[in-house]
């Protein structure tokens, strides 16, 4: 048996939403103890290598990462394995490009760009919330942050609005019907609407109604949903589709129109 950690990541066992492909080699980037799991995560090579292009392989992509040009959360990270994760904000200071972790409807990571002023503070979600040594409030957050001296109102699943440059809480969201959420996990990862009604099963898992702008309802794990918003306004851009869930058709007739519409004209 191998001691301590494992240090190796084959790209079949590699999670299906970083969309490596089969044949380009046996070996995936095995992402970093950080403050996101390894499933939930994208290692900071894959974002220079299959995202954005900016490397042609590994080693291009570690090249740049020594050059101290990536940040995250306003932090530089030279770390090829270095676990990015939901609402991370990624600087690239020499390209003058500022990305916001987020999921797609179909649940994988999109890259979406935000301005400066939106890049100053991110949401987290409060997973725990305690007293520490002397009775010193503090609630710790997805993302791994401890923050201490919280205001007393907030509880384990609010979320907060973190000034990324300070750490400290700007503003924060109550767990609260008529609030907007995006889900984080399950079938519907990606989805946003509003939360709309919760069934409690004592003993058991609590599950929670959201009605997305289409009016669509769906079910998930109270767990699986974060809040993004008070009322229907949300506090962070979204990527492109809004989380809004088209059904097959009409993904299709997407696709077909405007080679309609150009056969038409000609």
């Amino acid at each position: 048996m191998g001691r301590g950690p494992k240090k190796h990541l084959k790209r079949l066992a590699a999670p299906n939403h970083w969309m490596l492909d089969k044949l380009s080699g046996v070996w995936a980037p095995k992402p970093s103890s950080g403050p996101h799991k390894t499933r939930e995560c994208l290692p900071l090579m894959i974002i220079l290598r299959n995202r954005l292009k900016y490397a042609l392989t590994g080693t291009e992509a570690m090249q740049i990462l020594m050059q101290r040009l990536v940040k995250v959360d306003g932090k530089v990270r030279t770390d090829k394995c270095f676990p990015a994760g939901f609402m991370d904000v990624v600087s690239l200071e020499k390209t003058n490009e500022l990305f916001r972790l987020l999921y797609d409807v179909k649940g994988r990571f999109a890259l979406h760009r935000i301005t400066k002023d939106e890049a100053g503070y991110k949401l987290c979600k409060v997973v725990k919330s305690q007293k520490g040594p002397r009775g010193i409030p503090f609630v710790t957050t997805h993302d791994g942050r401890t923050i201490r001296f919280p205001d007393p109102s907030l509880k384990v699943d609010d979320t907060v609005m973190v000034d990324i440059e300070t750490g400290k809480i700007k503003d924060f969201i109550k767990f609260e019907i008529g609030n907007l959420v995006m889900a984080t996990g399950g079938h519907n990862q990606g989805r946003v609407g509003v939360l709309s009604h919760r069934e409690k099963h004592p003993g058991s898992v609590e599950i929670v109604h959201v009605k997305d702008a289409r009016g669509n309802v769906f079910a998930t794990r109270k767990g699986n949903v974060f809040l993004i918003g008070k009322g229907v306004k949300p506090m962070v851009s979204l990527p492109h589709g809004k989380g809004i869930k088209k059904s097959i058709l009409e993904l299709q007739e997407e696709k077909v129109s405007p080679g309609l519409q150009a056969a038409a004209a000609q």
